[in-house]
């Protein structure tokens, strides 16, 4: 009994010291491809591209656990405290199932009361293996509140096939301590074992061996500390039942009742992860599946935000809500408050006025902003230099928009429906020979997406220039940028930029 207080007690210091402790990390980087399955690679690039909404399930380590503690029969005759002890090992198949083999060995023994000393019982012991398997279910991995939990509270059921060898005081009494093996029936009984597999190994007496084969239920709960990310200590209740029956792990089948014999084991647990935490993620019963989630919402590093995009009807840069004109004419000069501007003050708004330095002693001016003063020689050659430096100006691409380009999945070739709409894009620009166009790919999260997006912005290139007759100095080359990896833009410009750029990562090179 002091044991047991004394096994409590430290059983919730080290609780109370792991509650004390903050939370440090989510338990793993879900963008860390390392510990990811290469068969589940393609929905994590799928997520990691905002494809799928999903994240795929990380690698995670193996427990080995090693128990010990006191272990009773509870049969028809009165058991006395034994001791269990055996070995395990666990795996999780999500942050609430796992699955755990064991193998367990318990030794225990009797000693009847005054009635079954009265009806012929006699001093036993059973020495037990139990070669088992069960499903453990942790009941507060997930959680709103808090991130990784420090405790793994579970229940547990499973089968067991266990071998069982049982011995009794009295004549002849040929083992240690006056002991005799049964063999499935003691004198004097008129019942013998049944519910049994077989008998095996062992002393052989009437064609029975000394070890009996049954089948067993376990069931059980317990608790676990976590020491640190490699280790943790728990305590465990877990009770196996015998199958079919069975009623004579004691040596003696009480008449009175048909109560089948179990044992009760009270185990303290040391438990170790096993693997290579480079490329496996803890238990993921260790993990809160909420982490995610709830670290997007603090701080969003993967969640596609869209943009924001204020309206401004007259498209003058200046948004309709400090718009003082909303409604001026496209091309039009204005200032911060969206009016036209007027440089020379003479009424009329820059985009009309035909005359942008009107000296006030030429006031008032007519409709084009002309004044009334007669032209200066010197102002005509300086109207002929604004005009040749207007003639020499770039053109303006009047290009207002171009379709945009969808590929499916990780697939680089075009469609069909892409080759029909880049001719139609086609057609947009051999009617406007003044604008060049920017060929946006999208893709920036990793190598082998950037990889994906220098692709599909080649093949746009490729198509408009072989197959469309479009000058390849006119397509400019931009990929690897934030935004939708499955859609190539095409821009009107007049800028001008590289047509081809070298492959970023040519290992990386798609198969499709």
């Amino acid at each position: 009994m002091a044991s047991k207080k004394l096994l409590l007690l430290v059983v919730l210091f080290v609780s109370a010291q792991f509650a004390a402790k903050a939370q440090t990390d989510w338990g793993w980087d879900w963008k860390d491809t390392s510990k990811i399955a290469v068969k589940d690679l393609p929905q994590h690039n799928e997520f990691m591209n905002n494809q799928y909404p999903y994240p795929a399930k990380p690698r995670s380590q193996w427990e080995l656990g090693f128990n010990l503690g006191p272990t009773w029969l509870v049969g028809d005759i009165k058991g006395k405290t034994g001791l269990g002890y055996g070995i395990s090992a666990r795996k999780s198949l999500g942050h609430v199932l796992s699955i755990r083999g064991s193998l367990t060995g318990a030794s225990t023994s009797g000693t009847p009361n005054a009635y079954g000393i009265a009806v012929g019982q006699t001093a036993y012991k059973n020495s037990m293996w139990a070669l088992g398997v069960d499903l453990i279910a942790s009941l507060n991995t997930p959680s709103y509140y808090r991130g990784n939990p420090k405790t793994n509270l579970y229940v547990l059921a499973g089968y067991s096939f266990l071998g069982s060898k049982a011995q009794y005081q009295g004549a002849p009494g040929a083992q240690p301590g006056g002991y005799n093996i049964f063999y499935g029936q003691r004198p004097g009984q008129l019942y013998t074992q049944d519910g049994l597999v077989t008998t095996v190994f062992g002393a052989t007496v009437n064609n029975r061996k000394s070890w009996a084969l049954m089948h067993a239920l376990n069931i059980g709960l317990g608790a676990a500390f976590k020491v640190s990310d490699k280790v943790n200590i728990g305590i465990e209740q877990k009770f196996i039942f015998t199958m079919k029956g069975y009623d004579y792990l004691d040596t003696w089948k009480d008449v009175r009742n048909e109560n089948n014999d179990y044992f009760s084991m009270t185990t303290a647990r040391v438990n170790i992860n096993i693997g290579d935490n480079s490329k496996k993620v803890q238990p993921l019963y260790w993990i809160n599946p909420n982490n995610f989630i709830y670290s997007e919402l603090n701080a969003p590093k993967h969640m596609k935000m869209p943009k924001t995009v204020l309206p401004d009807a007259d498209k003058d840069g200046v948004t309709d809500q400090f718009d003082m004109e909303p409604n001026t004419p496209a091309g039009a000069p204005v200032d911060s408050h969206g009016v036209s501007k007027d440089t020379d003050g003479d009424g009329v708004p820059d985009y009309r006025d035909k005359e942008l330095l009107t000296s006030q002693k030429c006031f008032p001016v007519n409709n084009d902003g002309i004044g009334t003063c007669p032209e200066n020689p010197c102002c005509k050659e300086i109207k002929e230099m604004v005009t040749n430096m207007q003639a020499n100006q770039k053109p303006s691409c009047t290009i207002s928009a171009l379709p945009s380009v969808q590929f499916k999945g990780t697939t680089t070739k075009l469609s069909k429906d892409a080759m029909v709409v880049l001719s139609a894009a086609a057609a947009q620009l051999k009617a406007n020979p003044t604008c060049n166009v920017k060929v946006v790919g999208y893709g920036a999260t990793s190598k082998a997406a950037q990889q994906q997006s220098w692709e599909r912005v080649n093949a746009v290139i490729k198509y408009l220039v072989e197959k469309q007759g479009i000058a390849e100095s006119r397509l400019l080359f931009v990929y690897a940028q934030d935004g939708k990896a499955n859609t190539v833009d095409l821009q009107g410009t007049t800028e001008e930029g590289p047509n081809s750029l070298p492959a970023p990562h040519p290992n990386l090179k798609s198969r499709n």
